[in-house]
């Protein structure tokens, strides 16, 4: 008699998730294990509810028979409320990017913060972390920031144009990473800082397709200076130009975007997908999209 493999049924909640390249990204990877995976979007905005009744949906998403559901903006924070169990690291966060169905109940995961690591650790091995800069303090740079410290960083300066909340991102890491000196700065300072820097994260919408250009003056990147961008549509940002033209280390978003899909999909199916697989799927499916 021949056994059917176990199915597995996920999906992506958030506004606007319709063009997202996670579903594709996982069913192939999926395909390529011989599992039968379906994973399929929840587009709030499409369906008309609003991101505060994101309980509700996880609700229905248990009784339809998911597994598992990723979360993205901006449902990450207002999911907390609704889950009964979350891992210490998204805790800590204050985010979750990652929902697991199971016997017990409800358990929320990020693997942003874990995908920005594992990405940063194969893309840029060696890179130097005693002086870091992280531009942008929303929830991707939260992310990235908790990852950095996690990583080693031992002096991390946080820059937003919002200088109250790179304040509040600054005081909340301290507290969590004693041993490390995160300090929060103005757009104003960059001038200073990135001259001293080993390193610069980028986490703000800037150079997306529908914001172009480079946050901060490109003529402050130096040799010595390694560059990391999240933005992966397009992969090769205007950022990453200017900092391959001054001869930095550059790590580009695709790094994050497809790591946090191979911690999400060994979560929800106890299997280790092959990274460089997805890796080369996801590249594919971004020259595609563009």
């Amino acid at each position: 008699m021949t056994h059917r493999p176990k199915s597995y049924l996920a999906g992506l909640i958030g506004t606007g998730v319709g063009p997202s390249l996670t579903p594709p990204m996982h069913m192939a990877e999926g395909r390529a294990q011989g599992l039968d995976y379906v994973y399929r979007t929840i587009d709030l905005a499409g369906l008309d509810i609003s991101p505060d009744r994101v309980g509700e949906v996880l609700g229905w998403c248990a009784t339809l028979g998911f597994d598992a559901v990723n979360v993205t903006h901006p449902c990450k924070q207002i999911v907390l409320a609704h889950l009964d169990r979350v891992d210490p690291v998204a805790a800590r966060l204050g985010a979750v990017n990652t929902v697991l169905f199971t016997a017990e109940g409800t358990v929320g995961h990020n693997t942003d913060t874990t995908g920005f690591a594992r990405g940063f650790t194969e893309g840029l091995p060696g890179a130097r972390l005693d002086d870091v800069v992280l531009v942008g303090a929303g929830g991707a740079g939260t992310a990235v920031a908790d990852a950095l410290l996690r990583l080693g960083t031992a002096h991390l300066t946080v820059v937003d144009l919002d200088v109250e909340r790179a304040g509040a991102l600054a005081r909340e890491l301290g507290d969590r990473y004693r041993e490390a000196r995160v300090e929060a700065s103005s757009f104003d300072k960059l001038s200073v800082l990135l001259p001293e820097a080993n390193g610069v994260a980028h986490a703000t919408p800037v150079g997306m397709a529908e914001h172009p250009g480079i946050a901060f003056d490109a003529t402050l990147l130096h040799p010595d200076l390694w560059v990391a961008d999240i933005v992966y549509r397009p992969l090769d940002t205007a950022l990453l130009q200017a900092a391959r033209a001054a001869g930095c280390r550059t790590l580009d978003g695709g790094h994050m975007a497809v790591a946090q899909a191979v911690d999400a999909f060994e979560l929800i199916t106890g299997v280790a997908p092959d990274a460089a697989r997805m890796s080369r799927h996801f590249r594919q499916l971004v020259a595609n999209a563009s």
